[in-house]
C-alpha cells in the first residue's frame, strides 16, 4: 500500500472509530511503529486527526471525511480499471491537471516512477504527489471541505496563467443535453479553467454517471478530446461524442481497451 493510500484508509478508521492506536495500525498494516506515528504526524500537520499519547484522535471535520471516504470508496473497481487505461496516455515529460475528483486520485496514486509533473488544487492529490516524488504545483484558494479542493477566484486566476498538456477530470453527472455536471459550483468553474487550460482534456467517467445532471455544466461534449469509461456507454452517447469528435475509450479488466471511433 502506497503512503498517501495508508494515510487515507487511518483517517477513515479515525473517522468512524473517533480513535485510532498506533500499535493497531502497525499491526494491520503490517508496517513498524515509527512508520504510523509518521502518517499520524501528517495528517495532524493536516489538521485531520489530533496526536495522543500512543495514537490519535478524530479532528471534529471527522463527518466530512466520512462522506469524502465513501465517495472515495464507491465504484473503486470501476475508477481502478479507468485510471490504469487512462496511464496510457500519459508521456515522459508531460505536465498534467487534475480536478479534486476521488478518480483523478486513483490516477495520481499510479504515478510513481513516471518522469512527469502535475497542477492539482486537492489536498489528497498534493499528498499523493509528494508522497511519490512527482513535481507538482498546487493550487491554492478557498477550501471546500466536502472535496477537499481549493477552489474560488485565486485559484482559477492562477490556472489561467498555466497552460499544462493533459487535464484529467470527473464529473458527478454526464448526459448528451447537459454535457458533464457536477453540483459545487466553485468546483464546476475549477474544472472549466482546468480544461482550457490544458492541450488535451481527457474526461475519466464511471458507468454509473451516465443519464445523470447535477447543478452546474463544467465542460460540454466538444471541450473533451477523450471519455474514458468502464462501460459501453449508450448509443446516444456514443454517436454524440463521436459527432463532437471525441474518442471513446472502454478500459477492459486486464488493462486491454476497445476504442471506438471518434
Amino acid at each position: 500500500m502506497l503512503p498517501a493510500e495508508r494515510r487515507r484508509e487511518i483517517l477513515r478508521r479515525a473517522a468512524v472509530s473517533g480513535v485510532v492506536r498506533v500499535r493497531d495500525l502497525a499491526k494491520d498494516f503490517h508496517v513498524h511503529a515509527m512508520t504510523i506515528r509518521r502518517d499520524l504526524d501528517a495528517l495532524a500537520e493536516g489538521g485531520l486527526v489530533e496526536r495522543t499519547r500512543g495514537g490519535a484522535e478524530a479532528h471534529p471535520q471527522a463527518a466530512a471525511e466520512v462522506s469524502y471516504q465513501r465517495r472515495a470508496d464507491s465504484n473503486r473497481a470501476a475508477k481502478r480499471k479507468i485510471a490504469m487505461r487512462a496511464l496510457r496516455l500519459i508521456r515522459e515529460g508531460d505536465t498534467i491537471a487534475f480536478d479534486a475528483s476521488t478518480t483523478s486520485l486513483t490516477l495520481i496514486d499510479q504515478l510513481a516512477g513516471h518522469a512527469v509533473s502535475a497542477v492539482v488544487a486537492g489536498l489528497d492529490a498534493a499528498n499523493a504527489l509528494a508522497a511519490a516524488q512527482i513535481p507538482f504545483i498546487l493550487v491554492g484558494g478557498a477550501f471546500y471541505g466536502p472535496a477537499r479542493s481549493f477552489s474560488g477566484p485565486l485559484a482559477t486566476s492562477q490556472l489561467r496563467r498555466l497552460h499544462t498538456d493533459l487535464a484529467f477530470f470527473s464529473s458527478k453527472g454526464f448526459t448528451v443535453d447537459a454535457g458533464f455536471t457536477d453540483a459545487h459550483l466553485a468546483e464546476v468553474e475549477m474544472k472549466q479553467q482546468l480544461l482550457a487550460s490544458a492541450k488535451r482534456r481527457v474526461a475519466l467517467v464511471d458507468h454509473t454517471k451516465f443519464g445523470e445532471v447535477a447543478l452546474g455544466s463544467c465542460a460540454s461534449l466538444s471541450d473533451v478530446d477523450v471519455l474514458i469509461t468502464d462501460e459501453e456507454p449508450p448509443d446516444d452517447v456514443l454517436e454524440a461524442l463521436e459527432a463532437a469528435g471525441a474518442t471513446v475509450i472502454v478500459a477492459a479488466s486486464d488493462d486491454a481497451a476497445a476504442e471506438a471511433p471518434g
